[in-house]
């Protein structure tokens, strides 16, 4: 089936922004949400930096039961649907329960719960573990604890593809809408700030050791030395086009196209150009028709380098608009491309192009960065680009 499928609601947890409608506020004008990492004592290790969610009081918004059982990545999960629910003017108990859905990314779960009930089993004892330690450390958890409080019993699963997991999640909430669910609660919403998820993080050998927050993550920049991690996302409302007309509901956009690859030995460039070039044939768009790319922004040379050749390799001699708003929150691996896409369809119901914030573009890239100020601009088409730690490659086009 290839019936058409719209974003109907978003629900935005980032560190420069509670809600779509204060992270916009703050990625429209270029405001940062990186700063010192204070979660935990930082001074042991490389990296100091992070884009925290600060300003997050859990039991502000979900029950005192919930808390116990639950992560920092689940309770931002849990509100972050609440939010998108809303915005979209969904009340889940007036639908019936098989007819939605919930499909999430994850990266990593649950670790500082993890972390916490290691602490007790080696320091005190197994009976200290918590028995929620059986759940609340999975990959899927965020997609059940969603899927409980909500009654949603529709098709559901969860996708691990790091930062591509965003896209990839919303990819298969698609495909399950065009097979007659009738609504998903469908992107990512990552945590790893924890003293074990940090050091996780850093066998990546991707991560900026710079101290200064507007030196320390600079896509497609001469100066580029690794990203900044965050904490964060978006979980968004997928409906068919058909049914979100017929309940009156306000349209964001709609999801045109997507396609996933592999790196593989015929290189990594050629893969993600393929991926791209397979979400605008999905689409059925050619690229003069994309209005501003997303893009991945890894900030490290090499992957900057493929990406920027992959996508000038796709437009030709057309300078697209480029941005990597995720400047000023970090990388949420799974959560960022969820996110991306939240500020894709702000930036076309706005036409207001958001900037890449501290970063100098180096003319070898041949790219046209958004840098400094936000761009005015017709935003009819937005492609997004992500890729995962480990070769995977995904892209998306959304249209208004």
């Amino acid at each position: 089936m290839t019936a058409s499928v719209v974003v109907t609601g978003l629900g935005v947890v980032a560190p420069n922004g509670l809600g779509a409608q204060d992270y916009w506020s703050a990625t429209r004008v270029g405001k940062s949400g990186i700063g010192p990492l204070t979660r935990f004592d930082a001074a042991p290790y490389p990296a100091k930096l992070a884009g925290q969610v600060d300003g997050f009081a859990a039991g502000d918004h979900l029950p005192s039961r919930l808390l116990p059982q639950t992560d920092q990545v689940t309770r931002l999960s849990l509100v972050a649907a609440d939010w998108a629910l809303a915005d979209a003017g969904v009340d889940p108990a007036e639908l019936p329960a098989f007819d939605m859905g919930v499909i999430t990314a994850s990266s990593a779960g649950g670790f500082e719960f993890s972390q916490h009930e290691l602490k007790n089993l080696w320091s005190k004892g197994a009976e200290y573990v918590s028995a929620y330690q059986s759940f609340a450390w999975f990959y899927a958890v965020n997609t059940g604890q969603i899927s409980i409080r909500n009654g949603m019993k529709g098709p559901s699963g969860v996708v691990v593809t790091d930062q591509a997991g965003g896209l990839d999640a919303v990819a298969h909430a698609r495909r399950q809408i065009r097979k007659g669910t009738s609504l998903v609660v469908a992107g990512a919403v990552d945590a790893l700030l924890c003293s074990w998820g940090w050091v996780g993080l850093h066998t990546s050998g991707r991560l900026s050791t710079e101290h200064e927050p507007a030196r320390a993550y600079l896509p497609f920049d001469d100066r580029a030395a690794g990203h900044v991690p965050g904490e964060g996302g978006a979980l968004l409302i997928l409906e068919s086009a058909e049914a979100a007309r017929a309940r009156g509901a306000e349209v964001y956009g709609e999801i045109a196209g997507y396609a996933a690859t592999f790196d593989g030995p015929d290189g990594r460039e050629a893969s993600l150009r393929k991926a791209v070039e397979l979400a605008l044939a999905d689409a059925r768009l050619a690229p003069a028709d994309v209005d501003v790319v997303f893009a991945d922004g890894a900030a490290e040379p090499e992957l900057d380098r493929i990406e920027a050749r992959a996508l000038v390799q796709v437009f030709g001699e057309r300078r697209v608009p480029v941005t990597v708003p995720k400047t000023m929150t970090g990388r949420l691996y799974a959560g960022g491309a969820a996110l991306d896409l939240a500020a894709a369809f702000l930036t076309m119901r706005e036409g207001l192009i958001p900037p890449t914030v501290h970063t100098d573009p180096a003319d070898r890239y041949g790219l046209d960065l958004v840098v400094a100020q936000p761009r005015a601009a017709e935003v009819r088409t937005a492609l997004v680009v992500a890729r995962g730690h480990g070769g995977f490659n995904s892209a998306m086009v959304v249209r208004s």
